[in-house]
Order: structure tokens, then C-alpha cells, then sequence
């Protein structure tokens, strides 16, 4: 099966962009002529691609193939800098998934050294589904809670954020003066990041109360989320990384969740991939518990 690369990258940027108007806008050609390609390039590969919808949606068969135009490009551009670097002045662009804390505290200033070289496609997500979007082929590397790697992805682990039910001094008066006793638990208000974060429920859980019993606010921000636990708005789990000094108490000594976070890549040597990993994995060592 010969895949042409112009093909490859009419998909790539039709994924990209979501719609084929954005795709030819980003590649400085006509609609009609992403349309063209998409076309023989499901006819050259028998299957169905993409969905069009608006945004595309991959099917499975294109997942394979987005990973292979996203492979292929990353080599290309590698090989631009390496062979021509007066025409490597466009950086290369590298799709990462990251969850929302490490986002927040100590991923970007590991990746800021080599913002003047790369160019970052950061995708939040959270760490247990980061690598969902590895294996959809959005992505070429994920901070992840999976230790399993990724078909085609190599693994490394990273170290643990540890986090802690803490609130307010004043909140913990109003709400637990007893402590986190059950009962107090099922009526107090709690704070959660989104609709995908169980670290407050699995607290609760572990402590015999249903999560769906107190009131949630759901604040789906990293910074966001720790402001309204300092306004009093709830508990939450707070990651070690993001404690205000002195303006939050522990609520329960035994509490404590360690998250552990891996790296998974493509397996495959390119320069710049190697790069981000060698800045995350450092940071990573100076940042994370890794006991």
C-alpha cells in the first residue's frame, strides 16, 4: 500500500483543524482539493477515514493512519532542520496531553527552555485519560496515570503527586467539627475539578459515604480550583505542588492520594520528541515524589 504524503498531510490538517474549509486554510489550498485527497487516500487504504461531520470525527481505521501522517511529519521536519537549518525556521509543532496539575505547577516551566524551538499542542485532559487520546493518535506523548503502554509507545515512570483533603480552618469548624466523621461527610460541601475527577468521590468512598450525598461545585480550572477551596466554596484534594502556605488544614491525617504519573511516547527516535522527554523526565525528578 503506497500512502502519498501530500495525503497524509490533508488528513493531518483536516484532524487538526475539524472541518476541510480549516484544513485548506491552514495548507493554502482549495476545499475541494483536501476533499480530493482525503478521497484517494481512503481509496488507496479501502477503508473509511473520517466521519464529516463538523468537527471530523476519526473512525478506528483512522487512528492508524493519523499516527502514521503525525510520524511522518515530526521525521520531516526533523530532517528539514538537520539537512537545511536556514529552512528549519518553522518549528516543528508537538501535540502533548497533559493532565490539568501538572499543567498548573511543574510541566510548563520544563517545557518553556525549548519554547523558542518547538512548537506546543497541549491537550488537557485527565491522567486517566490522557493516554485515550495516544492511542486515538491526537497526541504524540501524555502525562498519564497508565502504567500499560500504549501500543507503539514506550513508557516511563515519572513519580507521584501526592494529594490531601484539606479546607478552610473556618470551613472545618462550620462543617467538621468533629472531624470527618460520615455523617458530617454526606453534607459537606465539596469542591471537584470536572465530571472526570473521582479523586473526591474516591475519598468519600473510602470513607462509607456515597458520593452522590453532599453538595459538588465543580470548578474545571487547576488555579480556579484551588481558589475556591480557599474561599471556603468546599474541601478538595489539593496536590502538594499547589498548597497555599499557611490557608488550608489537613482534615484527616490518613487521607493522603498519590497519583502516579508516567510519560508515554511514540516509539520512535526524533530529535525534538527526545528533547521534551529528556526536559519532562528531569523535571519530573526535581518536582515529583518518587519514593
Amino acid at each position: 500500500m503506497d500512502l502519498d504524503l501530500a495525503q497524509l498531510r490533508a488528513f493531518d490538517a483536516t484532524v487538526t483543524a475539524g472541518t476541510l474549509d480549516g484544513a485548506a486554510r491552514a495548507l493554502h489550498v482549495t476545499p475541494s482539493a483536501i476533499s480530493q485527497r482525503l478521497k484517494a487516500l481512503e481509496a488507496a487504504t479501502g477503508r473509511v477515514l473520517l466521519v464529516r461531520s463538523k468537527p471530523v470525527q476519526v473512525t478506528g481505521s483512522g487512528q492508524s493512519v493519523l499516527r502514521l501522517a503525525r510520524q511522518v511529519a515530526l521525521l520531516a521536519a526533523d530532517a528539514t532542520r538537520e539537512l537545511s537549518p536556514e529552512d528549519g525556521d518553522r518549528p516543528v509543532t508537538l501535540p502533548i496531553a497533559l493532565n490539568a496539575d501538572s499543567m498548573a505547577t511543574w510541566v510548563l516551566p520544563a517545557l518553556a527552555p525549548l519554547a523558542g524551538e518547538l512548537a506546543f499542542d497541549l491537550h488537557r485532559e485527565d491522567q486517566e485519560h490522557t493516554a485515550a487520546l495516544l492511542r486515538e493518535g491526537r497526541v504524540m506523548a501524555a502525562v498519564t496515570a497508565a502504567a500499560d503502554p500504549v501500543p507503539g509507545c514506550s513508557v516511563t515512570r515519572l513519580g507521584g503527586m501526592r494529594y490531601r483533603p484539606m479546607a478552610t480552618a473556618a470551613f472545618a469548624a462550620r462543617w467538621l467539627p468533629d472531624g470527618v466523621q460520615p455523617a458530617a461527610l454526606a453534607r459537606a460541601p465539596v469542591v471537584v475539578f470536572d465530571r472526570r475527577d473521582d479523586l473526591q468521590h474516591g475519598y468519600l468512598r473510602s470513607r462509607g459515604v456515597d458520593p452522590a450525598a453532599p453538595p459538588l461545585h465543580h470548578v474545571p480550572a487547576s488555579a480556579d480550583y484551588i481558589t475556591a477551596v480557599r474561599l471556603g466554596f468546599g474541601w478538595g484534594m489539593v496536590p502538594r505542588q499547589q498548597e497555599p502556605p499557611g490557608e488550608l488544614v489537613e482534615l484527616d491525617d490518613g487521607g493522603a492520594v498519590d497519583v502516579v504519573l508516567h510519560w508515554q511516547q511514540w516509539r520512535l527516535r526524533s530529535p525534538s520528541l527526545d528533547r521534551v522527554a529528556d526536559a519532562v523526565l528531569a523535571a519530573a525528578r526535581r518536582e515529583l515524589d518518587q519514593h
